[in-house]
């Protein structure tokens, strides 16, 4: 018994209420209206992706062609004798400067290199929090936030109690 319940009743007991009587029960109410309550919700993910680069071309170097001239310029000069002199130490200076320069530049080129590149992403999502729903009992329209859709009907608890 609910409370309300037994204090007509002990009312009633003690002559002060000749007659009391209270009632609950469940009845059913047509729904009018259920709108959903959206919100909308961030979901930052992270998205990563990775780009092969090439190395940055190579420039040549002169170095090794000069030093590499000199170089043989003074074997050749020192090989050959009389006019043959003069020819030895050209034929030096170039073979110099083709094996200088073949021995400057012959690095290897640099392999592709991967970068990973990351980068945070919003995702936006749209969220039913719950629906307002109006509803009519007994030709009154009543307004509640329900979690849920009832649907066409929505079933309400009726409490009647006398008036004193």
């Amino acid at each position: 018994m609910n409370a309300q319940f037994k204090t007509l009743l002990a009312l009633s007991v003690l002559g002060a209420i000749p007659y009391a009587q209270a009632a609950e029960f469940d009845d059913y109410a047509r729904v009018i209206s259920a709108t959903p309550r959206v919100e909308q919700v961030n979901s930052p993910r992270e998205e990563c992706s990775t780009e092969y680069r090439s190395a940055a071309p190579q420039q040549r170097s002169m170095a090794g062609s000069i030093i590499g001239g000199v170089a043989g310029a003074i074997l050749g000069n020192q090989v050959g004798q009389g006019n043959g002199r003069t020819a030895a130490t050209a034929v030096g200076a170039i073979t110099g400067a083709i094996a200088g320069d073949r021995m400057d530049n012959s690095r290897p080129a640099e392999a592709e290199r991967a970068a990973r590149n990351c980068r945070i992403v919003d995702r936006w999502e749209s969220r039913t929090t719950g629906y307002d729903v109006s509803y009519e009992y007994q030709g009154r329209v009543y307004n509640s936030i329900m979690g849920y859709n009832p649907g066409n009907r929505v079933k309400v608890q009726v409490s009647v109690v006398p008036q004193i």
